[in-house]
């Protein structure tokens, strides 16, 4: 069986980004800040950061969860998923109100991050290792 719920949290990550990206745009719009500025309204300066923020952390996010899913579990994997997931909601949210309260979400996404990868490579490593032996 395919590992559906990694699917699903992939998929979510991606419509969650296409969002903040959206945000952005709508931003543009609104404060009449033509490309490519990306300065001259807090409101849409913060948008702009959420948005890249989160470009950054998916780059990371995205394989760690895959790799997990291959050498752990792809439940666990999903689990963690949602948790970044969560933690990229309230960092966004947070972010838009006030800059200075993005840290618990940061935090968050992060360590699901952390965690993800840090158990794909133990699990690799272990692999090898009886393989080897």
């Amino acid at each position: 069986m395919p590992p559906l719920l990694p699917s699903l949290m992939t998929a979510l990550a991606l419509l969650f980004y296409f969002l903040i990206s959206f945000n952005v745009g709508r931003m543009r719009v609104k404060h009449q800040i033509e490309a490519p500025a990306t300065i001259r309204h807090p409101e849409f300066e913060r948008a702009f950061r959420v948005q890249q923020n989160t470009l950054e952390q998916i780059v990371f996010f995205l394989p760690s969860l895959w790799l997990f899913t291959l050498t752990v579990s792809a439940d666990w994997a999903a689990a963690l998923g949602a948790l970044w997931l969560v933690g990229r909601i309230i960092y966004a949210q947070s972010y838009y109100r006030d800059p200075t309260a993005r840290h618990p979400g940061f935090l968050i996404g992060l360590a699901a991050s952390l965690t993800l990868l840090t158990g794909a490579i133990i699990a690799i490593i272990l692999a090898l290792l009886r393989a080897a032996s």
